[in-house]
Parts: structure tokens; sequence; C-alpha cells
């Protein structure tokens, strides 16, 4: 008797959330036509403005982890390469070892660099490239 109660009372409720949801959806759609070009046509200048803004952002990461030295293990050790679309921008490295770590900072430019990359960094410029 209890479930065929809650059964009713289920079927009733969507049928009132059915009814509330066509009246809203009627009543956005009849306000929203008249407004719809000018919003389309502001939002294509925002989202043009967007893409041109967004060419120069650092936006390819890549990481690669790696043992510098036979004998430290962990993969302390990462190269980061930080570019935008036209493969500007800078890799670090982190150079791990027992006792110390040194970091190095090489600028990017066109998806190469002046100075000599090691591997892990080449790796992780390729790794970028979109």
């Amino acid at each position: 008797m209890l479930a065929s109660i809650a059964v009713v009372l289920a079927v009733v409720a969507c049928a009132l959330a059915a009814l509330a949801l066509r009246r809203t959806t009627t009543r956005t759609r009849a306000e929203g036509v008249d407004a719809l070009p000018e919003d389309v046509h502001g939002l294509r200048q925002e989202v043009a403005a967007l893409k041109a803004e967004s060419v120069d952002a650092l936006r390819h990461l890549s990481v690669v982890r790696y043992d510098a030295f036979g004998d430290v293990g962990g993969h302390l050790s990462w190269s980061l390469a930080v570019l935008d679309d036209a493969g500007h921008g800078v890799v670090l490295t982190s150079i791990h070892g027992r006792s110390e770590a040194r970091t190095y900072a090489k600028s990017i430019s066109s998806w190469s660099c002046e100075q000599q990359l090691s591997p892990e960094e080449e790796e992780a410029i390729e790794h970028a490239r979109p």
C-alpha cells in the first residue's frame, strides 16, 4: 500500500516538473529570440579577441622526469618546457644529485635553442609541441 502511494506521488511530481519546465522553456524562447542576433555578434567578437590574446599564452607544457645519475634513483631530475603556439618560451631543468640540486633555464625561440639542449630537454620540447 505504501509503495503504491510512493509511485503515485512520484508520477505526479514528474508531471508537475515537466509542466514547469515546458512553461519556462516557452517563456525563455519568446523573450530570447529578439535578442539573439546581437548576442551572437557580441559573442563572436569576444571569441575572436580571446583567440588573438591566447596566441602568445604559454599554454604548451611538458615535463620529462629522469635519473640524471646512476647512483640516484626516483626520477628526481626533470625538464619542463613551457611554450606558446609559435614555440617561444623556456625550458627549465633541475638536476638532482645525492647532495645538491642545480637548476637551469634556457630560452626557446621557434622550437629551438641557441644553447646545447640535453636529450631530456629536447624530449620535453617535442612533447609540448601541438
